[in-house]
Parts: C-alpha cells; sequence; structure tokens
C-alpha cells in the first residue's frame, strides 16, 4: 500500500502541467512553525521541504525522553491552481527514555509512518489577502516500532489566514482521527493554531504561535499547549532557511522542540 501510494504521487506530480518561471507565486512553504498555511503551489510546480534535525526533550517526575528526527521530509505537487497533492515521511527517527531512580534506558530507532494529504485552496491560493482552505490528510502506518504510530490515523485542517501589510494573522483549527497511544485504534482529537507572522526584512521573516490540542486518548484525556517562535530566511526565490522552538506550557505538553530545516521549490 505505501509504496503504490509512493508511485500514485509521483505520477500526480508528473502529470501536471507545467508552468513559466515568471508567473510562479511567491514562495509559501509549510515549515516552519506549528500551523499550516492556507496557500497552494502553482500547477505544476513541486517542493520538497525537509526537517533537518529535530530535537525534542520530554519530562516527567520519573523519567526523561529526548527523540530526535532526521529528514523530516513533506513533498508538495501543485495539481491545479488551486489544489496540492502532499506525501510526508520522516526517513528516521530516534527515541531515548531514561529512568530517573535506576538509570535504565530504552532506545527505539525507526522510519516514520507515511502521511497523503490534499490540500484545497477556498479564497486566494496565493496565500494574500484573506485566505482559506481545507486540507483531509491520512497516516499510513508503515513505521518502526515505537517510532511510528503502530495504526492508521486520519484528519481535516482548515487553515485560514488574513495580510495586514506586514503582518498576517493566521489560524488552522483541525480535528484527528489520532491513533490511540497502544497503537491499536483510533479515538478523537481537536485543536488550532494561531499564529503571527511579521517581517524582520525583506528575506527574512518571523512567526510567533499559540497551539492548543484537546486529546481524547482512552488511555488518558490530556491538553497540550505549546508556545512556538520560527524563523525563516529566504535565500532565494525558490528556496527558505528555517529555524523554530517550541516550548510546552503545561504538564501534558513536551518541555521543548528545536529545530531547522529546508524548503526548494522546483
Amino acid at each position: 500500500m505505501p509504496l503504490r501510494s509512493v508511485l500514485l504521487f509521483a505520477a500526480l506530480a508528473v502529470a501536471a502541467p507545467a508552468h513559466a518561471a515568471e508567473d510562479r507565486r511567491d514562495l509559501c512553504p509549510d515549515r516552519p512553525g506549528l500551523g499550516t498555511p492556507a496557500c497552494t503551489l502553482d500547477a505544476g510546480a513541486v517542493m520538497l521541504e525537509v526537517g533537518i534535525a529535530d530535537w525534542t526533550l520530554d519530562r516527567d517526575a520519573g523519567s526523561r525522553t529526548d527523540s530526535f528526527a532526521y529528514g523530516d521530509a513533506l513533498l508538495r505537487a501543485g495539481l491545479t491552481p488551486s489544489l496540492e497533492a502532499q506525501l510526508g515521511w520522516t526517513m528516521l527517527g530516534h527515541a531515548r527514555e531514561r529512568e530517573r531512580t535506576t538509570g535504565d534506558t530504552a532506545r527505539r530507532t525507526g522510519a516514520g509512518d507515511i502521511m497523503l494529504a490534499l490540500r484545497r485552496n477556498l479564497r486566494n491560493p496565493d496565500g494574500s489577502g484573506f485566505a482559506a482552505a481545507i486540507m483531509p490528510y491520512a497516516t499510513l502506518p508503515v513505521g518502526g516500532g515505537g517510532v511510528g504510530a503502530g495504526d492508521w490515523g486520519a484528519g481535516l485542517v482548515v487553515p485560514v489566514s488574513f495580510e495586514l501589510g506586514s503582518i498576517s494573522l493566521s489560524l488552522s483549527p483541525h480535528l484527528d482521527a489520532a491513533v490511540d497511544g497502544d497503537g491499536d485504534g483510533r479515538h478523537l482529537a481537536y485543536g488550532s493554531v494561531a499564529g503571527v507572522g511579521f517581517g524582520v526584512a525583506d528575506d527574512i521573516s518571523m512567526t510567533a504561535e499559540l497551539s492548543l490540542t484537546r486529546d481524547r486518548d482512552p488511555g488518558g484525556h490530556a491538553t497540550e499547549a505549546l508556545a512556538g517562535l520560527s524563523a525563516g530566511w529566504q535565500a532565494g526565490d525558490d528556496s527558505q532557511w528555517d529555524v523554530g522552538a517550541n516550548v510546552g506550557l503545561n504538564r501534558d505538553s513536551s518541555d521543548v522542540e528545536l529545530y531547522f530545516g529546508f524548503a526548494r521549490r522546483f
């Protein structure tokens, strides 16, 4: 199933109509940040976004968990002026959990699950002015034990944004059939990300965000609250480097996450 999905995505990307470089929209990557943009790629455009490295620290009274992700890739292809397809996959994930009292350490390493999505823009696909979109997605359980979720999941994101000169406001409400913590079955999760973006210079932008997610896992309900700050440097019309940090605001959230990555449009 995963291989067929990858091949289908590649065929759609190749079949998408070509367009002139001078007619391309401004670069609008998904990275960085917690939210989802409402913009879509031009028909025929392809973008590769890669999280080069990501570290997350999660501590509680009895243990400390360090999680690492390398090569968190997202491939996007514009199918029409307002519709794009997405394929996401984490090439390598590693988690190390250490018990505080005994010092025992457990390690898990493997590839992540595959994510498939379609984003349909409803207004202003270049992201200008007021923009809105819908994005259904599904995850396929191909990841290794302890790294992948263990079962399929699905959800819907409805991103909206509004530009006010050099400042942009964004909202990304989502509804998910999230995988249970034991890797068998699904449960309801929902929440939203709110963000404020602003230009620091012609080629540098920053975004401050707040994310709240209510997770109704049968193993224990939780509300995750995160604050994020990220920055992107657009090295050219078709590429961007980024860095970011997220901080947990309550006990249900990871303590801190640091990451950096790159996006390139073709």
